[in-house]
């Protein structure tokens, strides 16, 4: 199986965000994917170097209202965890234990957030943060299992979703496209159809550290955070074709 076949919808959504034209494109976009995945909400939330906030997602206007009102941002268990990771981030495994933590957790729930999370930090250039978050009420079971099956679809989105909201930024210019060699294109070809890296590189006729050096020029041409990533870029900006 191929990187993008168990969900075919997700190569769709990803040349819609290619092709956004406005930051308001972002908003139907995850509201289909909060449908799709069928969780209570979706998010992705901006915050620049200078503290400006730009989001789109499911979450009730008026929690989000109550949000900057109150100031959350500054006590929010989940961005002040993301921020110290670079890694996706279970809700459970972030310090709820102050006092102020617990009461924000009892308002966001209040206002239907739902008691498990997922989120999944960015960072972009000139110092920007941004947070790419999945929520539901269900038991622990239920989002272990969602979490392993669409952890790795998720991550591709939250990084899909960012470099379009960067893409769309007032007075930001656009970042040239690096072609791909022959070579490269071949190797991520194959591993888009779903070859191991010893398949292809059998295939090839290469060994596996000459295949490495492939795919990690590759990667960085397309600016991808990993394998998985720069095949769904080359694939959506028409660089390979499967």
């Amino acid at each position: 199986m191929g990187y993008l076949e168990k969900l075919p919808q997700l190569d769709g959504v990803i040349a819609r965000l290619e092709c956004a034209e406005h930051l308001e494109d972002l908003q139907s976009a995850i509201e289909w994917l909060r449908d799709h995945y069928r969780v209570d909400h979706m998010v992705y939330h901006w915050v620049s170097a200078n503290g400006e906030q730009y989001g789109c997602g499911t979450y009730d206007p008026a929690w989000v209202q109550r949000y900057i009102d109150q100031g959350y941002l500054r006590i929010d268990p989940v961005v002040l965890g993301c921020y110290q990771n670079f890694h996706p981030v279970d809700w459970k495994r972030l310090d709820w234990s102050s006092k102020s933590a617990r009461s924000f957790r009892r308002d966001a729930m209040a206002h239907g957030i739902g008691n498990q999370g997922f989120s999944i930090p960015i960072r972009g250039p000139n110092g920007q943060f941004a947070l790419f978050t999945v929520s539901h009420d269900c038991d622990d079971e239920e989002w272990a299992g969602f979490a392993e099956l669409n952890r790795r679809d998720l991550i591709l989105l939250a990084h899909y979703f960012n470099q379009t909201a960067l893409k769309l930024a007032p007075g930001r210019a656009p970042e040239p496209t690096q072609p791909l060699s022959p070579r490269e294109v071949e190797t991520m070809t194959l591993l888009a159809v779903g070859y191991s890296r010893a398949q292809v590189a059998d295939t090839l006729s290469i060994s596996e550290h000459t295949l490495r050096v492939y795919i990690e020029s590759a990667r960085f041409k397309l600016g991808a955070l990993n394998t998985t990533h720069a095949v769904a870029r080359a694939m959506a900006r028409g660089q390979i074709v499967v």
